[in-house]
């Protein structure tokens, strides 16, 4: 993963898990797919913490100059997508990130991070 990306991916990481995320994780898949290096995913309890944890991502994002490309899954909140391009940023509701179990899928990734709350 590039070094740029990895910081970026750091700093989301550390703003879910500074806002009580759980499971924050990770993945560096730059050697299996040209969608993205890496993806963060973690879980919240709520539909109303996931798009909280978002919404904290996007504002602290901004404020660095740094803007989501895309965004899905806002209007649910059981899985909400953020593209930074290189960065997927993925959280979740903890009963859909155990359903579809997206580190599974990509298992092959290297370099896993756990962010430890």
């Amino acid at each position: 993963m590039k070094e740029d990306a990895k910081e970026r991916a750091l700093k989301i990481a550390n703003i879910l898990n500074d806002k009580k995320a759980q499971n924050v994780m990770i993945i560096d898949i730059e050697a299996l797919t040209i969608i993205a290096d890496c993806f963060v995913i973690a879980s919240g309890r709520t539909p109303v913490q996931v798009r909280a944890l978002c919404e904290e991502i996007e504002e602290k994002m901004e404020a660095e100059g740094e803007y989501a490309l895309r965004k899905e899954g806002f209007e649910t909140a059981k899985w909400i997508v953020l593209d930074y391009g290189d960065i997927l940023v993925h959280v979740f509701q903890t009963e859909e990130r155990e359903f579809y179990n997206i580190e599974r899928l990509w298992e092959d990734g290297t370099n896993v991070i756990r962010i430890e709350e």
